[in-house]
């Protein structure tokens, strides 16, 4: 007899029945076990992939032109919706300084070298998170089918701290507890999903917005039409996938941090070199000294510095953690801050360069080049929420929170890049309509940057306790450093909620909508699921009912006997290890037997192709 950890105590048991091995449920009370023995079918068990050398580089480059599109593009308007008059060099050393410290401590620190360690077999965002959580402790009831085809991972009793057991415990007895991180996981990936519609929106008519600068006579009408006939053609060119569309967009993202960065040197060295004093934590807490509430507000403009942080924890499935930090660490982080202290650099000694702080403050003979780059980033820059919709949908409809849609792979190297055509034609409808109906980004603006900062504080809740339950560390240790990160985010949250009146509330009603679709699929499958079971049966109780003779089979311990039939039954067996209950069903009423009889068992899998032959029997 061999086990294999379920969770919630239980685990999966390997017996001989006469029907080769079959595998049957029992229940442990020592915990979970692993042993060597037992084999999943490879196409079965998702598996994280690590990429090295040369390949890993090219995911590196593939995810600069992805993930960063986003938050690379925030440059050209933090400066102009944080100052809504003339700055003094101690506001704008504040502001810079908070821009630091919101680079370095919510990326940098949370994102790149914490939160991207919490991934779900090579999975990011918040669902992944939920996913993680939900193999270590029985927060989740789950689909029969799941039970062949992930491999639980909770900890016995003996491996746990007494701390540890009683998070642990407490979670699972409480209802409410585990109905809390469900919402949070499902809020969580509805908010990214609901900024999907609404960053390609914002991205694309800021940037053909941009047009007025040399053509102020530009209408409305024009600027609203050019931008949804874009975001119709960005929609369209999806099928091609990840790594074709990086071909176009990393060149575009790489160019377009390099020229910030060597503006930024040359506005820092022509300038003013002492704004880089903003380094110093002093200057982010003489802010609020300074400014009090209207301070604590601006925080509200100042967080548009990371907005597309989310992304890059949600997009970890279409690339992988040593390729994004790579990217961010040498690439991305010290090219932006390098933009933003040279905007301040400029600004400090230019009257009015803060109302156009990346335009006002290129080097002379640059404007043109600096002025197409920035339309193509920003055009780019809705893909890092596009691919991210994607593969939150791929984990939602896997865990059952969501309707099965069709999904495609386009690379058969790296696994997590795939192409959903629902998802993509709906997502393309809604950024249309959007962009119509509010027709600027003035109107866009103020429903932007909440969705990020909500995403951030749930994901700093979830990894908090996947610190806790999954990674066993001390939760004396855990308590501080979730601490320093709730002050950051609930600093930004508080700020930014005070957008809801104002056009906040839309991205938060569409995430309320979806969610709430979400959870209504959820309820449907729970009563599925607790009708299937019922009737269930497994195969040693159907070999109790069911003898077998020379030409055919007995029913009820031999008192009536099953006939053959001709033709094919094919019946569908959910689980792959319980005989169908529509086959004992039909056994039962007919008292025959088709001359060939054969159970049909679907499998969810996560690569792209699966070679043949891989079979496996039980």
């Amino acid at each position: 007899m061999h086990t294999q950890g379920g969770h919630d105590g239980e685990a999966i048991t390997k017996v001989n029945t006469g029907r080769d091995e079959v595998l049957v449920k029992q229940f442990s009370v020592a915990g979970d076990y692993e042993d060597e023995n037992f084999h999943y079918w490879e196409g079965d068990v998702k598996k994280k992939q690590v990429f090295h050398g040369t390949m890993l580089l090219w995911v590196a480059y593939q995810a600069t032109g992805v993930i960063y599109g986003d938050i690379g593009t925030s440059p050209l308007y933090v400066y102009s919706s944080t100052f809504a008059t003339e700055p003094s060099w101690d506001d704008l050393v504040g502001a810079l300084s908070l821009i630091i410290w919101s680079l370095t401590v919510i990326v940098t620190i949370k994102y790149v070298f914490i939160v991207l360690q919490a991934d779900d077999e090579g999975e990011g965002g918040t669902f992944a998170l939920f996913s993680l959580l939900s193999r270590y402790i029985h927060i989740g009831q789950r689909d029969p089918m799941d039970v062949a085809t992930l491999k639980m991972n909770r900890y016995s009793t003996k491996e746990l701290a007494s701390s540890q057991k009683v998070v642990r415990t407490t979670v699972e007895r409480s209802r409410f507890i585990r109905m809390l991180l469900s919402g949070l996981s499902i809020f969580g990936v509805t908010l990214v999903m609901a900024d999907g519609v609404l960053t390609p929106a914002q991205s694309v008519l800021g940037a053909i917005q941009g047009i007025r600068v040399v053509h102020p006579d530009f209408s409305t009408g024009t600027i609203v039409g050019v931008s949804c006939a874009i975001l119709v053609l960005l929609f369209a060119i999806q099928p091609f996938g990840v790594t074709k569309l990086t071909v176009a967009f990393s060149p575009i993202v790489i160019l377009w941090l390099l020229f910030n960065a060597v503006f930024g040197i040359y506005n820092l060295v022509k300038f003013d070199h002492t704004v880089l004093k903003a380094f110093s934590p002093y200057f982010a807490g003489a802010w609020f000294t300074k400014h009090g509430s209207e301070g604590w507000k601006s925080l509200a403009n100042i967080l548009l510095c990371f907005t597309g942080c989310e992304c890059l924890f949600a997009d970890l499935g279409s690339f992988s953690k040593r390729a994004i930090q790579i990217s961010w660490v040498f690439f991305a982080y010290p090219c932006l801050i390098l933009a933003y202290a040279g905007q301040a650099a400029h600004i400090s000694r230019n009257e009015g360069a803060y109302s156009n702080p990346f335009f006002n403050t290129l080097p002379p003979g640059t404007f043109w080049p600096s002025f197409i780059l920035s339309i193509l980033a920003a055009i780019v820059a809705s893909q890092a929420t596009t691919t991210a919709t994607f593969q939150l949908l791929t984990q939602i409809m896997a865990l059952n929170y969501f309707p099965k849609l069709k999904v495609i792979h386009t690379s058969s190297k790296i696994h997590g890049q795939v192409y959903i055509p629902f998802a993509n034609w709906l997502l393309m409808i809604g950024c249309v309509v959007v962009t119509a109906v509010y027709n600027n980004t003035t109107s866009l603006g103020h429903a932007y940057g909440v969705c990020v900062i909500l995403v951030t504080f749930i994901t700093t809740c979830l990894v908090s306790m996947v610190a806790i339950v999954v990674w066993r560390i001390q939760i004396l240790l855990v308590i501080p450093v979730f601490f320093i990160f709730a002050c950051f985010d609930g600093l930004f949250l508080s700020a930014a909620l005070t957008k809801i009146p104002t056009g906040a509330w839309f991205t938060l009603l569409v995430a309320a909508i979806l969610a709430s679709v979400m959870f209504l699929w959820r309820f449907g499958k729970h009563r599925q699921w607790s009708a299937e079971r019922e009737m269930q049966v497994h195969d040693k109780a159907f070999h109790n009912a069911v003898v077998t003779k020379k030409d055919g089979m007995w029913l009820s311990g031999g008192k009536k006997a099953v006939s053959k039939m001709k033709g094919i039954g094919i019946f569908m067996d959910k689980t792959g290890f319980l005989f169908p209950t529509v086959y004992t069903r039909f056994l039962r009423s007919f008292e025959a037997q088709h001359a060939i009889t054969i159970f049909l068992n679907i499998r969810y899998v996560t690569i792209p192709s699966v070679k043949s032959p891989q079979n496996y029997y039980f």
